[in-house]
């Protein structure tokens, strides 16, 4: 992976290091006065196609969940730490009752998690605008709309009620042109989430689109929920109001189906 990051107005130094999940940070001061600022990052990724694993080779879900609580290894307490609540994706009855169908006692760990995936990405409508990063779950879980965001939060949940460890993950998805022709295609964030397996470590899920993602979504980093991993944040010093907005744009390299090109731009 090659990638560059360009601030403008442009900054004297900049620091990278890694956040407590693992995630490369990039840190930096502005302390000229300006009325915009604009952070571009174009990376060159080659991806690999991920074979998806024998679902039905995970565990019991209950096994999986029980182990978690009852284990002190180095996985089993990293795996914990994404059963509890964050900010963003906290369970209640409700959305456990959602879940419940999707988990008959004894069935494998993998394949009730991608039937709940399948069912949100059936029963919610992809509505942008619908919602924002403050919406709560509960209005989400009754309109049955939202966004990328919402769908992960609310399938993180949904499993962290059940006792189950899941991570949210931040990243973009290619969406593929009308005959692929490999023009650019403006696009934004996407968000889905990773659930752990005991026998199979960490798989992707993407209930925005009922699937296993796996040669068309690019990682950027995971966390709890958005809030450990969102693109941009900081202190601003100064009156007045702000806005961020975010542009992607990926697009395949040609002679090479393997290789994705993605820029991200804030204003």
């Amino acid at each position: 992976m090659r990638s560059q990051l360009l601030v403008a107005p442009g900054v004297q130094t900049m620091d990278q290091d890694r956040d407590y999940f693992g995630n490369v940070v990039h840190y930096f001061s502005l302390t000229e006065a300006h009325r915009t600022i604009s952070v571009t990052a174009v990376s060159e990724v080659e991806l690999e196609t991920y074979e998806t694993p024998q679902l039905s080779e995970s565990e019991p879900w209950e096994e999986g969940r029980d182990w978690l609580r009852e284990t002190h290894t180095r996985d089993a307490l990293a795996g914990r730490e994404f059963t509890y609540d964050s900010p963003h994706a906290r369970p209640d009855a409700a959305l456990v009752s959602y879940a419940v169908p999707s988990f008959a006692p004894g069935r494998p760990l993998l394949e009730a998690v991608l039937d709940l995936t399948r069912r949100i990405h059936a029963d919610f409508q992809y509505q942008p605008g619908s919602t924002n990063v403050a919406t709560p779950l509960s209005e989400v879980l009754a309109t049955r709309r939202g966004v990328c965001q919402d769908f992960a939060h609310l399938e993180i949940a949904m499993l962290r009620g059940l006792g189950l460890p899941a991570r949210y993950v931040s990243g973009y998805v290619y969406n593929r042109p009308e005959g692929d022709t490999g023009r650019p295609n403006m696009d934004a964030s996407h968000a889905w989430l990773s659930v752990y397996s005991m026998r199979l470590g960490y798989v992707d899920f993407d209930p925005t689109n009922g699937t296993i993602p796996t040669d068309e979504h690019v990682t950027l980093g995971w966390g709890r929920d958005f809030s450990d991993v969102s693109p941009l944040k900081g202190v601003i010093l100064g009156g007045g109001t702000h806005a961020v907005s975010v542009g992607v744009d990926m697009v395949r390299v040609q002679h090479q189906p393997a290789t994705l090109s993605q820029q991200q731009s804030m204003e």
